[in-house]
């Protein structure tokens, strides 16, 4: 496992990280993890040189933590390097700074955390906690070794993101960034050039950037001279650039698991050819082309007040719009909708909005609920 150097640190993590935020689940629950399925895979990626794991309060309904604090006992927390995120959307006031993070510790079984971040912060979030006093909190942690490092996971614009980062001396930022995400280079850079090390997540969109690609992408990707599954270019991509430190994976099966793992074997930096960069080009204006709502079905939306599976109802418009308006999607959409019980389209919603506050990528879902409707319904 090729590793690089995060500069405050100054330690070496795994280019690959594990993100234990689609673990595998029992019966679609997705806050009934499937344990075995999930240590085995966890500890045989800390087997095979991943020495980062990034966890955070809301994974799996609350219980990610729990689940990472059982697999890193039998000497696995000494392997690598834990990082879970602080809920703002919880914290009210002061002190539930201190009992959220006390009950993180509780939940992970740990005495410290090497990098704590910032949950999700976007302009409102980051006002409510720095109001709150959230930099002196961070101080305090690190005063009295809790933490490490600090940071924050960022869903927002640039301005808003220059106005984080300049506000404090962060050590990491987590960022949304791939080939269709491209535009997140320019807080690449900022961040690189004010000395915060990056960490990437969702560097495939949630799958997006996987599963049942354009027949235009899969040809692009079939005539060029070197095969790789568009997993792999979508890593190749990333850590093609050496300002990106760290890469989080949210892997779901050991399949998975394995495959990257062997991709990662060869992640070296300003290893992509002239020709592999014009190819990549061609294959984001295939999908910004497409592409009709920007979900990364990442569930922070949910669980909606009146049932609506918001997620799934974008997943299913995009793969309308991006797969030639099959009606494959929309007898999928309606069979969905002629429920007498349990009913979850986009029909459902009746605009109250709760969701969008949680949205981190400022989707106003309400609305987009009603061209759902109108295409599919």
């Amino acid at each position: 496992m090729k590793k690089r150097k995060l500069t405050y640190a100054n330690i070496e993590v795994s280019t690959l990280g594990f993100g234990a935020m689609r673990l595998p689940i029992i019966n679609g629950d997705y806050s009934l993890i499937d344990e075995t399925k999930a240590t085995k895979m966890i500890r045989h990626a800390i087997d095979n040189g991943i020495n980062y794991i990034d966890t955070a309060y809301p994974y799996h309904g609350g219980n990610s933590e729990i689940l990472i604090g059982k697999v890193l006992k039998n000497g696995y927390r000494e392997k690598v390097y834990l990082t879970t995120k602080l809920p703002c959307g919880n914290i009210k006031c002061y002190d539930d700074f201190s009992k959220i993070f006390n009950e993180q510790l509780k939940k992970l079984d740990v005495k410290y955390l090497d990098i704590y971040l910032l949950h999700a912060m976007n302009k409102k979030s980051w006002s409510k906690v720095h109001k709150l006093g959230v930099l002196d909190f961070l101080d305090n942690l690190k005063e009295q070794g809790k933490i490490n490092q600090v940071g924050f996971s960022f869903h927002d614009n640039y301005e808003v993101f220059i106005e984080i980062i300049d506000s404090y001396d962060w050590d990491v930022c987590q960022i949304q960034f791939n080939y269709f995400d491209s535009e997140a280079e320019n807080m690449l850079n900022y961040a690189t050039d004010k000395g915060v090390d990056v960490i990437v997540m969702e560097p495939l969109r949630g799958g997006a950037l996987v599963n049942d690609l354009p027949e235009e992408i899969t040809t692009l990707f079939n005539n060029a001279t070197t095969k790789r599954s568009p997993a792999e270019w979508g890593f190749r991509w990333l850590y093609n650039n050496e300002k990106v430190k760290l890469i989080l994976s949210g892997m779901s099966t050991m399949e998975q698991v394995k495959e990257n793992l062997k991709t990662f074997d060869n992640a070296v930096a300003n290893s992509m050819t002239k020709e592999e960069k014009i190819m990549m080009k061609e294959v984001t204006q295939v999908f910004k082309d497409k592409i009709l709502v920007p979900c990364t079905s990442c569930q922070y939306c949910m669980p909606c007040s009146y049932g609506v599976n918001i997620p799934l109802m974008f997943t299913t418009y995009n793969n309308y719009s991006m797969f030639g308006k099959s009606d494959k999607y929309k007898k999928q959409y309606q069979a969905w909708e002629k429920r007498e019980e349990n009913r979850f389209t986009a029909d459902v919603c009746v605009g109250c909005r709760e969701c969008e506050e949680k949205c981190p990528q400022n989707i106003i879902i309400s609305e987009r609920m009603l061209d759902v409707v109108k295409d599919l319904g």
